[in-house]
This record gives C-alpha cells, structure tokens and sequence, in this order.
C-alpha cells in the first residue's frame, strides 16, 4: 500500500511540473502507444499516465516508459522524481524504449519547425487540412497528417515535399531517418542468418545489446560483453531470448537507438564520475538585467526596426528569470560607455548572482556603433565588469548577448536587413574571434549573434533571428534545467536552421566563454511568457 502512495505521489509531481506544451509532446511521443481516440480526450499529463497504466506500461516495478518520455522532451530535471538520471536513461534506452524512431524524427522535426515554417505549411497543405483547423501547433499539424494517411512510416512523400518547399534544411532529420532506415534493414540482413533456429518460436522477445567498452551489461540477469561499438563491429552485436513476461523491444528500433544515443559510456560500479560544480543562484537577488536598444543613428546607418521587439522579449524572458531588468535606448558611444561606468559602481551587485548585458545595435569586428555612430570595442564594455574594475562581481557569472553584424553584408530580401554599416568593404585580414572580445580572467560568457566575418538579419516586424531564438530557448530549456552553455548549443541549432525565403542567407552565432563552473537558472514558479500571453 505504501509503494502504491509513493509511486501515484511521484506521478502527482511530475504531473504539476509539465506545462501544456510537454503534456501536447507526451501525447504526440505516446501516438503508436495508445490510440488516436483516447488521446484526444487527455487534458493533463495524470490523464496520459492513466493510459499507460491501464495498458501495463507503467506500473509501480517498472516507470521507464515514463522516463524515457521525460528524456525525448528534454525534462531531465524530472528524471530524478523516479530515480533516474539522464545517463542510466540513455544506457537503457536501446532495450527499454518504446518510442520509435519514425515517432523521434516526426518531434525532432516539430521542434525544428518555426512559427513562420508553420504557416507556410499549413498554407501548402490547405487543401488537405479541415476548413475549420485555422490555428494548430507543428505537433497538431503532423498528428491531422497521419490521422487522414498523408503521413505514415513508409509515406514520407507529402512531407518530405512540405519541407523542402518551407525549409530545404528540415530535410535533414527526414533524410537521416531514411538512411538508417535504409543501412538497419541492411545490417539486420547481413547477420540474421546467423541467429540460431528456433530462437522465435516460443514468442520470447529479442533484444539487442552491446557497449562502447568491454564491460559487462546487467539486463534480464545476464552479463554480456561486446567488444566494439555497432557503427564499428556490426557483427558483434549479439541476440538474446528474453523472458517471455518481459516488455517486447523491436530489434530494429534497438539498434537505431544505440547508433543514435553515441557515445554512451557504461561505466564500472564502483567508479566516480566527477560533475562540474555549478554557480550559486539561490540569492536573495538573481541580478540586474541592462538593455540598450539602439534603433535610430544620426548618420548613414539605416534605423533597426523590429529592434523593439528584441528588446521587449529580453525583459519579459530576463524578468521571468528573476533579474531586474533596466532598458536604455538609443544612446551614443560615451553614453554607452558611461552607463557601463555607472552599473560598474553605483549599482550593489554584493547580494547578487549574476550580471546580464544585451546590447542591440549595428556593428562590424569586434564592435558595436553609438546611434553617434562611433565605435565602442566590445571588449571595453566588458572590461568595466572585471574583478578588479567591479569587486562585487567577482566569481559571479557575467554574461553579454550581442544582436549585431560582424561583418560581410549578403545580398537580402526586402524585408530583411543586415545589422553592419558597410560589411563588404571589411577586409578578411580583419577577422577577429569573439574570445578575443572577453577579458583575460574567469567567469564571462559572451553570445554573439553571428560569427566573425559575417551579417546577423533581422526581421522588420518579428525581430532578429538570434535573440528571437535565445528567448524561445530560455523558455523551453531553463524549466527543464539545462545550464547555459547547452541552451546556446540549442540556440545554434535554431539560427542556424533559418534563411529567406528562397533558403540562400544563413547565420550561425557563436558563444564564447570563459565560465569555470554550469550556470543554471532555477526555474521559475511563474509559467514562461509565451505561455502568459
């Protein structure tokens, strides 16, 4: 009786941590679990957990499924509510899991899908959808897909051909599934020969197993060992009869797992693994946020429009995270200079954990423009908040977003404009890397939003792709306790995904950092504010 309260109050928790979207995820990962009918009619994660249990895929014994869940939607700060770690999911994933691998590369793609990719998609499909679906998610849209035979596991046509007309670069994540569709259906045909008669005809499952290392895997009380990883030695890969009352695994599924979660180390019991120490965020304050928004200049360089709205999502995205946030805009090079002057000594950073600078203007190499239109090196910016020039701040991370050009302008569309003032007179011989920026002591992290050399883009109305992309992934990955230097891993991913309309102009940020521990924002109580509006 008493597991039976422990287990229903650690599904109560996890269900009080998982907000609309993660509960639209869990549903869309659980499609070829449960059917389309009684998925429609979960409102909460509690209703989906009811599901699973009634089918015996959840139980009080065995909660991976629930755990390998959290895992697909990146809710690895759950994990530990059923004793789990980000690591022992992995290494049990390529004989435990259940979702598969059409089902992973159908939410990878939906996660990669913009607001402006979803609307040309549904304008494509237009006559496909219902008359009156006017408004879905990419999760929604690719359930109506499937439930009207547009899409299934061997149908990628119709979508294959959506995403090479909105974003050639979505094309990717289908592609690869396709090949390792294609190379297991190989490698499953090159050494089925060799699994012994008969080993199928009592109904036990088969399960696949193998490792990095030579180390023995505890699973269904056996020790195996495999010397080799699948990619190298295809043919050590060794089959095993389970128990028949064990959950059935695909074989196929098995092997794409392991391919796809390399490298996975499986370490020996008694060995320690050394985590990185993280900053302390548990202050009576979390920081103060400064923004300077520059939008108009006095001289040749075009005003920044959609500017504002960069600056409006930082603090409602900085304010959600605790930091009293402080907007500026429209300020020359000594006022810019003298606003760090002035956050360096008359603001009591001494009870705070952190410091954020966003700075929005044009720029070139190594620096940003005043609306004077004169230089300020991003490196004197940053050097007002060094340990000797700001003692409070020593140890504390101190971080610095820059939405501004670096260089060389690309050819644009109208309705998008380069953050530089003249970036085609720049001479290679120029560049400059964004490490140089940082000064030469601990604790700094700089994110720009393009690397040396190159243009940013910003859209007049939506703003620009870089700080658009920080605060979405702020949103998502904070809540699921991600540390900074991963969420800008993840913005990469986004930006670099992006182009115009006819898929020619690309932009790739480029963190750099001199961080000695993970910073982690504690989640906030409040819901995101994309989910407030």
């Amino acid at each position: 009786m008493g597991d039976d309260i422990k287990f229903h109050q650690q599904l109560l928790v996890i269900d009080e941590n998982l907000g609309t979207e993660e509960v639209e995820a869990l549903k869309f990962l659980c499609s070829d679990l449960l059917s389309f009918k009684k998925l429609e009619a979960v409102e909460s994660a509690q209703d989906i957990f009811q599901l699973l249990m009634a089918k015996d895929l959840l139980n009080k014994e065995d909660t991976f499924i629930l755990a390998e869940l959290l895992y697909r939607i990146k809710c690895h700060f759950l994990l530990q509510k059923l004793g789990y770690t980000k690591e022992t999911v992995q290494e049990n994933l390529p004989w435990k899991g259940k979702v598969s691998r059409y089902r992973q590369m159908l939410y990878e793609l939906s996660e990669d899908i913009t607001s402006e990719d979803l609307k040309r998609a549904m304008f494509l499909l237009r006559d496909q959808l219902p008359k009156k679906l006017t408004n879905m998610s990419s999760l929604e849209l690719l359930t109506c897909l499937e439930k009207q035979d547009h899409l299934a596991e061997n149908n990628l046509e119709i979508l294959e051909k959506i995403c090479m007309d909105i974003s050639p670069d979505l094309l990717k994540t289908v592609n690869k599934y396709k090949m390792e569709r294609v190379s297991l259906a190989q490698q499953t045909a090159s050494f089925s020969h060799h699994i012994p008669e008969g080993l199928f005809h009592s109904g036990g499952d088969v399960r696949l197993l193998t490792s990095l290392q030579e180390t023995p895997i505890k699973s269904l009380g056996s020790s195996i060992y495999d010397s080799g990883s699948l990619r190298e030695h295809a043919g050590s890969v060794h089959f095993i009869a389970a128990r028949q009352d064990d959950k059935a695994v695909n074989v196929m599924q098995g092997i794409s797992e392991l391919s796809q979660e390399q490298p996975v180390r499986i370490s020996n019991p008694g060995s320690k693994t050394e985590k990185l120490m993280t900053y302390k965020m548990d202050g009576p304050h979390r920081g103060y946020c400064l923004i300077i928004n520059n939008c108009s200049f006095t001289g040749t360089l075009q005003k920044r429009r959609g500017s504002n709205k960069d600056a409006e999502m930082l603090a409602q995205v900085f304010t959600w995270l605790g930091l009293d946030v402080q907007t500026y805009i429209d300020k020359t090079s000594v006022e810019i200079k003298n606003l760090m002057q002035e956050w360096r000594s008359s603001k009591d950073h001494r009870d705070r954990d952190c410091f954020v600078c966003c700075i929005l203007s044009h720029g070139e190499l190594g620096l940003v423009y005043g609306t004077d239109e004169r230089e300020v090196p991003i490196r004197t910016i940053m050097s007002y908040f060094t340990a000797r020039q700001c003692p409070q701040l020593a140890e504390k991370p101190k971080l610095f977003f820059i939405q501004a050009c670096q260089g060389k302008e690309i050819q644009q569309a109208v309705y998008i404009e380069a953050d530089a003032q003249n970036p085609d007179l720049l001479p290679i011989q120029q560049l400059v890397s964004p490490s140089e920026s940082i000064p030469e002591e601990a604790d700094f992290l700089l994110g720009m939003a393009t690397v040396g050399g190159y243009a940013s883009f910003r859209h007049i109305e939506h703003g620009t792709w870089y700080i658009q992309a920080l605060c979405n992934k702020l949103q998502l990955l904070v809540p699921r306790g991600e540390d900074i230097l991963s969420i800008l891993t993840e913005v990469n991913e986004d930006v670099s995904k992006r182009a115009d309309n006819l898929g020619k102009k690309k932009q790739m940020p480029q963190p750099a950092y001199t961080l000695r521990k993970k910073l982690i924002f504690p989640v906030p109580r409040s819901p995101p504010p994309s989910q407030q509006q």
